[in-house]
């Protein structure tokens, strides 16, 4: 069946169609296990460190490794990123994303772990990328805040879900069953992609440059497209820094137990899967980059709170990680929406492998920097620095700010050319 694109230029607020709405959920289930993925690392960090004896230093690596091989495989596949359907491509990846998390499920050693995490990186950096193209293609500019918002629900349904079952698993059978359990979820939503999912071909229709090299570098060179990656590169800066170490903080510095950390992801991922369908619809109607400059004030001051906390109860932690939450997603959801609008239909594929790229090659490298500037002097003793750590992120973010405001400028020049 020919699939009918929308009009970016018309400016309502259209009800989802029942295809569309298939569409929307699927890729929220893929992007749940993509994020689950990345995210568990952070919850299970503590296990790791004490079971496999990795250091801060070297977890940092075990995170940036699948940063820098994820940053890579999107280089690498940009230039062909639009000559394909962008179905079979995403299948393609999200089958090497499978092998390569069971493989995380299988580690024994930390240089077995490591290997594994840059395998999944391969294949499963690229795949966010893949997914945005899809929603720019299959929605019209003004129904992709609402779209980002139930997609990026991903990243709270993986709190109240993911990581507490996966917590609950790794309690029970050790570490290795929440990689097990994300590989036996995705297997079911690949099969449901497959199966259900149309061809999304209609780019190549109006594909003019025969070389994928040519192509990338079309992509690359555009001043606009530049200013869209450096504007997506900051926004991923401060997530990759403060995740990392988030449990061993929570646990080490806050004396969080174990079993209250599920606690604290799951009704912090309440919070935000209520938040952000809300935060969705409220950047298709008011200025994007208004909300994201609420968002950005909101998450410094809460990043300065929340690390340089001493020992609080239980409900005080819950309260800052909820209202935190809150402050990245009024960031995350109107900047990714507004990045997104950038390229052409021609270059789409090309420009979100590349921006998932950098994203991904700036988070590594804040992720490294991070396990630099935190220390532990034993497996159970208090991360030190972790304030330090505070300031550059708030730093970072501010910085951010300047970018998304280019980003937005250019979104609304090309809506009035359009």
């Amino acid at each position: 069946m020919e699939q009918i694109l929308p009009n970016p230029n018309i400016n309502i607020a259209a009800p989802f169609s029942g295809y569309q709405k298939l569409v929307i959920a699927l890729l929220a289930f893929l992007q749940f296990t993509i994020v689950l993925d990345f995210m568990v690392l952070a919850p299970l960090g503590d296990f790791l460190m004490k079971s496999l004896s990795i250091t801060p230093k070297g977890f940092g690596l075990v995170v940036s490794a699948y940063a820098f091989s994820a940053g890579a495989s999107g280089i690498l596949a940009a230039g062909f990123a639009d000559k394909f359907d962008r179905k079979q491509l995403l299948l393609f990846f999200y089958s090497g994303f499978i092998i390569g998390t069971l493989c995380c499920a299988m580690s024994t050693t930390y240089e077995m772990l490591l290997g594994a995490r840059i395998v999944t990186g391969l294949f499963g950096g690229v795949i966010g990328a893949i997914s945005m193209t899809i929603v720019t293609d299959l929605f019209a500019v003004h129904q992709r805040g609402r779209v980002m918002g139930f997609v990026q629900m991903a990243f709270a349904a993986s709190q109240i879900l993911g990581i507490p079952v996966g917590l609950y698993l790794a309690n029970i059978w050790g570490w290795h069953a929440a990689f097990f359990m994300i590989v036996g979820l995705a297997i079911l939503i690949g099969l449901t992609i497959l199966i259900k999912v149309k061809p999304i071909d209609q780019h190549l229709a109006v594909q003019s440059d025969k070389n994928a090299f040519l192509h990338l570098w079309h992509a690359v060179s555009n001043r606009s497209y530049q200013t869209g990656f450096l504007a997506t590169a900051f926004l991923s800066v401060g997530g990759f820094m403060l995740m990392p170490f988030g449990s061993a903080y929570l646990i080490n510095n806050i004396k969080i137990t174990q079993t209250e950390l599920p606690m604290v992801f799951m009704l912090t991922g309440v919070a935000s899967i209520i938040m952000m369908p809300l935060i969705g619809k409220l950047s298709d109607k008011v200025d994007k980059f208004m909300i994201f400059s609420a968002g950005s004030v909101l998450a410094v001051v809460l990043i300065l709170i929340y690390t340089n906390l001493s020992p609080v109860p239980l409900w005080e932690v819950v309260v800052l990680n909820m209202i935190l939450f809150m402050g990245i997603m009024s960031r995350m959801i109107p900047a990714t929406t507004l990045t997104m609008s950038i390229p052409d239909m021609k270059d789409r594929g090309a420009f979100m492998s590349v921006n998932a790229s950098l994203q991904q090659v700036a988070g590594g490298i804040a992720a490294l920097c991070a396990g630099l500037i935190v220390t532990q002097e034993t497996k159970s003793s208090p991360l030190q620095h972790y304030d330090t750590l505070g300031l550059v992120v708030s730093v970072l973010v501010l910085i951010c700010g300047i970018f998304v405001y280019r980003v937005s400028v250019l979104v609304k020049k090309k809506e009035q050319q359009g």
